[in-house]
């Protein structure tokens, strides 16, 4: 198995495993494959395919637009890249090793042959086939001749080799997440319940559509087998016809074509009459609303031939795949989600969280100018407590504060910045904005000085004195995004409003709430009481900045 040894920009080291039945998308977004905590990553920085038998880097968007800092391999710019076991790829300050040793099996490519669709000779849905079986087991379905003890006992026990190997595949596909097993394994059920002499799987790749390949249905080849090994060489030089995976794409039902050469409605296509191939079945992988691609089966004998039976089979197989195709994307996207909310969740409140990883392309978090409310917040009288308590009770007391605190910045739609020491900042309006952000810092910052009451009555029994916050709030315009070095960086804004906030924090007393004009005015809605104070003198101000204090101590309501 081919894997990425990745180490992002943050130090977090981790394994991602490639297959060749997946696109492999790299970048800061949330709905990327491996997702990298890299200021210098674009959200879709790369992305890994397997084409041509071996693994390959391109850098960029599917789409085909290039990344801001591009990808390195070796330490050489590339645009695009053929992987070989060991390369180190560099994007940012992120490190991505390529592993994959040599004996690893590598896909064969597929050709297709295209030309004019005419008639069928029997194109069957899913529905069809279940109808088909109802009937068949119906108390008035139309009489049958009676057959011979001999040919029912044949037809049980055919119907019981089926019924195993169907159940065979169940019990694989509902235990692995492997799109490479799912296919080794449905292809292999198939070759042993038809009498076909190839079964290919092809599976859908948006990728290739996105890029204008010439493979424009988006048709992969995952998966081969060959009753014959002494053909297998001719069967993987040989096209596959897209006129039939065409029509089963479209029609979402499974086609039997009885006998190609013969049948006018594939007369003059050349990957059909010009190989001899006399028999073929198609069928969808179809998990509603989704078509994931195709299973190709065929006969290469002129004097045989494929049956409904088999026609059902391969749908039955084709059916199962599709869940267990579905399954595997949904397990990839669950465990990319869990990465991006672990990530995501140390400093966003869990709708912000949710909402990123439902629609990604609506939050730019690289950096942007934006109205924001800035809090923050510092214990008063800390230093004091630190020296007449034991370090361990210090910093019992700071987590305890510190996960009170944070509880009510998230449920008031706020966003974590840092802990700076025994203080706090948070943002509200980053990176979601609403116009109830002054009002939710203001709502936020009264829950927290009442939470001081609460944490004071544990302090006083741990026979320690009782501590006090200062809470200073600004609004105004910041610049909001990624900013650090190539080795750290932090969600976070800066800028003269950032200042303001801090500077209004540092002239709060204890158990103090101030705000500036800005913020008494954009939370004009609240209800809570503002009293205007004496203007302060502010550091690169050449006027006083007229302040607010809220009054929480009194009636919520105005």
């Amino acid at each position: 198995m081919a894997l990425l040894h990745i180490v992002d920009a943050s130090g977090r080291q981790w394994q991602h495993p490639l297959s060749a039945q997946s696109l492999c998308t790299i970048g800061r977004a949330p709905d990327n494959s491996v997702v990298i905590n890299d200021p210098r990553a674009s959200r879709y920085h790369a992305h890994i395919k397997f084409q041509d038998g071996a693994f390959t880097i391109i850098d960029g968007k599917v789409d085909g637009q290039r990344s801001a800092n591009h990808v390195f391999v070796g330490g050489e710019q590339r645009h695009e890249y053929q992987l070989k076991n060991g390369d180190c790829i560099t994007i940012g300050a992120s490190e991505l090793c390529f592993d994959q040793p040599d004996e690893e099996p590598r896909a064969p490519a597929v050709s297709y042959d295209d030309k004019p669709l005419g008639g069928t000779q029997m194109l069957v849905s899913a529905n069809d086939i279940i109808q088909s079986a109802l009937l068949a087991n119906s108390p008035v379905a139309a009489p049958q001749a009676q057959k011979a003890p001999s040919e029912e006992l044949d037809e049980l026990r055919r119907k019981a080799k089926i019924l195993g190997l169907l159940y065979e595949m169940t019990q694989t596909l509902g235990s692995v997440f492997s799109l490479d097993a799912i296919f080794d394994k449905a292809t292999e059920i198939i070759f042993r319940a038809t009498p076909a002499d190839r079964v290919v799987a092809l599976l859908a790749d948006d990728s290739l559509k996105a890029r204008g390949s010439e493979d424009d249905d988006g048709l992969r080849m995952v998966a081969m087998r060959v009753r014959d090994e002494k053909r297998a060489v001719q069967a993987k030089q040989q096209t596959i016809g897209r006129t039939i995976t065409r029509k089963v794409m479209r029609e979402r039902a499974a086609l039997l074509s009885q006998d190609a050469t013969a049948d006018t409605e594939f007369a003059g296509v050349h990957s059909i009459v010009s190989q001899g191939v006399r028999s073929t079945i198609c069928a969808p992988l179809l998990a509603e609303p989704n078509v994931h691609g195709v299973f190709y089966a065929d006969r290469l004998d002129a004097f045989t031939s494929f049956t409904r039976d088999d026609l059902e089979l391969v749908s039955a197989v084709a059916a199962q795949t599709a869940v267990a195709v579905e399954n595997t994307r949904a397990h990839e996207r669950l465990a990319r989600e869990e990465v991006a909310r672990a990530n995501y969740g140390r400093f966003l409140p869990e709708y912000v969280v949710r909402q990123i990883l439902e629609n990604p392309e609506s939050f730019r978090l690289g950096g942007a100018n934006q109205t924001i409310t800035v809090l923050f917040a510092d214990i008063r009288g800390f230093t004091r407590l630190s020296e007449q308590a034991q370090p361990e009770k210090v910093v019992q007391l700071l987590n305890r504060y510190f996960s009170a605190m944070t509880d009510i910045i998230f449920a008031h739609g706020g966003t974590l910045d840092k802990y700076i020491g025994d203080g706090l900042m948070a943002l509200f309006g980053a990176p979601a904005a609403t116009p109830e952000d002054a009002c939710n810092a203001v709502a936020a910052a009264v829950a927290m000085q009442r939470q001081m009451l609460s944490i004071n009555e544990g302090l006083l029994k741990a026979n320690l004195n009782a501590i006090r916050i200062g809470i200073g709030l600004h609004t105004g315009v910041a610049t909001v995004g990624y900013i650090g070095s190539e080795r750290r960086s932090e969600y976070t804004a800066i800028g003269d409003t950032v200042n303001l906030a801090a500077r209004l924090e540092a002239s709060a007393e204890p158990g103090q709430i101030l705000l500036s004009e800005a913020t008494a005015r954009a939370a004009a809605d609240s209800t809570y009481a503002f009293s205007p104070r004496p203007p302060i003198k502010v550091r690169n101000r050449a006027q006083p900045v007229p302040i607010y204090e809220a009054e929480w101590q009194l009636s919520d309501a105005r």
